[in-house]
């Protein structure tokens, strides 16, 4: 009885030993993962119908498109930062959920705020920059750039911050991995909740002097923020701020550039709607797959794990082999699910084969580069004497919007949509 269950069970390990290959031991980590993402990909999508929604304030105020990325990627860079240094936090056992200004949550939380808040004014000013750099006719002004990232940018942060400290309680109680959950599922309420905020911000536009007024009053915050946070008397809350803000300033403008390649491409986005519902979508989930990626090699090189060599170890190769097998489950959910929202809502839609096509070959070609990017990017931190917790995340999701913004025009000229 013993050998004929056996060959059962030994002819299924055959079978399967090339998956479990692939994702390598932490089969746990993976289903983990899946199911993260597997959520952001239902919230990008939601996000994606709100854009397709509102071509017409695209039409209407030039420049805006060039925001939406980078609000965004910008929300989950600092929230997504946020949620990997807790993890690293719990993996050494200094975690303690306490928001007073002398520990580590506190001091992070601080931190995130007063990013939030000069990150979306410097956003609003690149936006500006960049549009008239790359010739985007008769973009809104600078001061309504500020107004749209600040107002839907904090509002979008409360509830990622929220969202953050509260998968770290989870994390610390039920025993998730935060390294393989936090950066999707705060994708994940980074989309869904950024894109309507930054909408509803556009009703503060043309107000005259109240625009004006608001406009200075938000720079005026951005600069108090600044002068706040590095002369603050907790050391995290210095040290975070002080690394943070050149990261995020380059990555900002990478995540406008991103911006400015979609808005060239509004035309075809607005002919076919169900092509601009999975934008959103596919730009988080290059980002997320790269971030839990880099979320997972920082805690690793903390824990000295992992070397931090330029040729990625063993324990290395299945952190990225983990994270291209998440591509393409990923990636076909996500243009299912467009199609669905194109039976649901009505958008022009090229048909389930063009978007399930569009959205690997999409991701696909995304995740390859990012998965190198996110390598080096946590390996580069620690040969520099800087945490990658830090610089890891925003670099692989400032050029996951680049990357993936180019790879889905790419895939759409590939279907004849552009």
């Amino acid at each position: 009885t013993l050998a004929r269950v056996s060959r059962p069970m030994r002819a299924v390990q055959r079978v399967t030993a090339p998956l479990r290959g692939l994702l390598g031991p932490d089969l746990v980590g993976a289903r983990q993962s899946l199911t993260a993402l597997a959520l952001s990909s239902v919230t990008g999508t939601v996000a994606g119908v709100v854009l397709a929604s509102i071509t017409g304030t695209l039409d209407s105020l030039p420049g805006l498109l060039v925001l939406v990325p980078a609000a965004a990627g910008m929300r989950g860079n600092i929230s997504g930062a946020l949620g990997s240094r807790l993890a690293t936090s719990i993996h050494t056992g200094t975690f303690v959920l306490s928001p007073r200004r002398d520990t580590i949550v506190g001091q992070n939380i601080l931190a995130a705020m007063a990013l939030t808040i000069i990150m979306s004014v410097y956003l609003g000013v690149a936006a500006k920059l960049l549009a008239m750099l790359f010739g985007v006719a008769d973009t809104i002004g600078v001061l309504d750039l500020i107004i749209i990232a600040t107002g839907g940018g904090v509002v979008a942060s409360l509830v990622g911050m929220t969202m953050t400290i509260s998968l770290a309680a989870g994390s610390t109680r039920y025993g998730w991995d935060l390294d393989n959950v936090s950066v999707p599922l705060i994708a994940a309420v980074g989309d869904m909740v950024t894109v309507p905020a930054l909408f509803a911000a556009t009703f503060l536009v043309g107000r005259g002097a109240l625009t004006t007024s608001l406009g200075v009053v938000f720079v005026v915050a951005g600069l108090v923020a600044t002068f706040s946070a590095l002369r603050s008397r907790g050391e995290i809350l210095r040290r975070v701020v002080r690394e943070s803000i050149p990261v995020l300033a380059a990555t900002g403008i990478v995540h406008s550039i991103a911006g400015v390649i979609l808005e060239h491409r509004l035309d075809a986005f607005s002919d076919k709607p169900a092509l601009l519902v999975l934008v959103p979508s596919a730009l988080s989930g290059v980002g997320a797959i790269g971030g839990i990626l880099a979320s997972r090699l920082g805690s690793k090189l903390h824990l000295g794990i992992i070397d931090a060599g330029l040729i990625p170890d063993r324990s290395a190769r299945r952190d990225i082999s983990v994270a291209l097998g998440l591509v393409v489950p990923v990636f076909l959910l996500k243009g299912i699910l467009v199609e669905v929202a194109h039976s649901v809502f009505g958008f022009d839609s090229p048909g389930l084969a063009a978007l399930i096509g569009i959205s690997l070959v999409g991701g696909v070609l995304a995740s390859a580069v990012i998965v190198v990017v996110a390598f080096y990017a946590a390996v580069s931190s620690i040969r520099f004497g800087v945490d990658p917790d830090t610089y890891g995340i925003p670099l692989v999701t400032s050029s996951a919007d680049m990357v993936g913004s180019v790879a889905l025009v790419l895939a759409l000229a590939m279907w004849g949509f552009t």
